[in-house]
């Protein structure tokens, strides 16, 4: 392992060969690398891919396959915003593009032939008006703002817990389901 300082900061590297990559390089890599940290949470957050929701792998596959055919579909629009105003693609905000193109997409597909050129160019232009702002050295925690809710998991078919709940109360004199006590709950639930 190799340490480094650059601009007040210390960076670990395995590349030890200082010849290799100057200390300049490596900080400008860290922040290519940030770039990627950013479309990863944007893969698994904006386009909702932080649960698959397939259970063969096969279908798995598939899954991932389209999410990344629809994450490179919006980056294609945007890149093609972005050379309508002259800036660089990261710039604009992936998820307003996003955002765009499904609000967009039913008016496409009822436009007549002869006008899809003026409302794709309308997209184009919106897209490329979503500026993010300029924001260097950026660093925000990896932290989440609210507290989940200390309730157990639902491990049985929502319909056979509701009839169970049902039963319950059905059996226990004024037993209300405000009466239901977390314990209760989760022997309900396991």
């Amino acid at each position: 392992m190799r340490e480094l300082e650059v601009n007040g900061r210390i960076l670990v590297t395995t590349l030890l060969d200082p010849g290799f990559a100057a200390p300049r390089a490596l900080d400008t890599l860290y922040g290519m690398r940030w770039n990627i940290e950013v479309d990863f949470r944007t893969i698994k957050i904006t386009l909702q891919m932080d649960v698959l929701r397939c259970k063969s792998q096969a279908m798995v596959e598939k899954e991932i396959a389209v999410c990344l055919l629809a994450y490179n579909l919006v980056r294609w629009a945007m890149a093609k915003a972005a050379v309508l105003t002259d800036v660089l693609p990261r710039v604009l905000s992936f998820t307003g593009a996003k955002r765009l193109l499904v609000a967009f997409a039913d008016q496409l597909r009822r436009t007549q032939e002869n006008q899809i050129c003026a409302v794709i160019a309308a997209v184009l232009a919106s897209i490329a008006a979503l500026q993010l702002p300029h924001r260097p050295d950026r660093i925000e925690p990896r932290a989440k703002k609210r507290r989940p809710k200390n309730l157990p998991l639902l491990t049985a078919p929502r319909d056979v817990a509701r009839e169970f709940i049902r039963g319950l109360l059905g059996t226990l004199p004024f037993v209300s389901i405000v009466n239901l006590t977390r314990s209760t709950l989760r022997a309900i639930f396991q």
